[in-house]
């Protein structure tokens, strides 16, 4: 009798079910999904309740604001990710060549690869393959790392996920590197005969938001150093705003030393000596362990390591 009953529920499982479960799960909200469905917030709570009447089960929990999943909606998630992604990988299996160079891939980069280590593995890989057709997606970690679980992207570049968001997922670690206190090459602290973390508070501060990669390890910075802000702090993600406005301002930027490397070498930005040890991080690609790449993607990743392979090389010659 059970199989007969799951054959007729996998005729009525629709894939608007599961593109609509997994939004209103990912944003945790009807409305937020029916904006990015571009449908109706009506159509939204329908399409919900038929999916949960198809599987008997309640997947969101009831009479609450914010759409929380319940435990039934916690596992049937996993699978629904998994197979959104297996049928989006499918389609793209048969609709070109996987073996031709040509074919297209994704690449998610966080703000530390988007400014060093991706143009310079894109513009060593490209040199070779003419025809490769590289796509570069930027963002914030928790909309990258979405975007990969859900197959819309291939990898993802940049600092290690919080472990509790790494399920399915796997890490390849290719250098490590530390957060930077960033300012204008004229700042008054770069004067200063004994620098003091303390001075830091006195100083308008650009800070990580929450839920960034990099927030959590500011934090503890901050707190191990005794250093309470005095003045206003702007929380941002945006690379182009701060570099901005450190040229106008006295600001103190908290961020990962990758993303202003060619700033500080070529003079536009400068690094306060601040002893920053306890912040370095692991940097690498994220890819879904249950993923298989395209050949496109595979050439891009054994670049990204070989150039990746090269920098610790180099670190490892500098170091007394």
């Amino acid at each position: 009798m059970a199989e007969p009953l799951l054959s007729a529920m996998d005729r009525r499982i629709k894939f608007r079910h599961l593109r609509c479960f997994i939004e209103v799960a990912r944003l945790k909200s009807v409305v937020k999904a029916a904006a990015v469905l571009h449908v109706s917030q009506p159509a939204i709570s329908k399409t919900v309740q038929e999916l949960e009447e198809l599987l008997g089960v309640t997947l969101f929990e009831p009479n609450r604001r914010t759409m929380l999943l319940t435990g039934a909606g916690e596992i049937f998630l996993r699978y629904a990710s998994a197979s959104v992604t297996a049928l989006k990988q499918g389609v793209r299996m048969i609709g070109g060549d996987e073996m031709s160079p040509e074919h297209a891939f994704t690449v998610g980069a966080l703000p530390t690869a988007s400014a060093r280590i991706l143009p310079a593995t894109i513009a060593h890989v490209t040199q070779r393959y003419e025809r490769l057709r590289p796509r570069v997606v930027t963002g914030a970690n928790d909309v990258l790392m979405t975007q990969l679980r859900l197959g819309d992207l291939d990898l993802v570049i940049g600092r290690m996920a919080a472990p509790e968001t790494m399920t399915g997922f796997n890490f390849e670690h290719l250098y490590s590197e530390r957060i930077g206190l960033v300012v204008r090459p004229e700042h008054p602290l770069l004067d200063a005969k004994a620098f003091a973390p303390a001075a830091i508070a006195q100083h308008q501060l650009l800070m990580p938001p929450p839920g960034s990669v990099i927030s959590s390890t500011v934090e503890r910075y901050m707190i191990a150093n005794s250093i309470q802000p005095r003045s206003g702090v702007i929380e941002t993600v945006s690379d182009s705003f701060a570099r901005g406005y450190l040229r106008q301002t006295d600001a103190i930027w908290f961020i990962s030393e990758g993303v202003v490397a060619e700033d500080v070498a070529s003079g536009q930005l400068a690094l306060l000596p601040a002893h920053t040890e306890d912040t370095l991080g692991p940097v690498g690609l994220t890819t879904r362990a249950d993923a298989v790449l395209s050949l496109s993607a595979q050439i891009f990743i054994a670049a990204l390591r070989e150039i990746a392979a090269g920098w610790r090389s180099g670190e490892r010659a500098e170091s007394p």
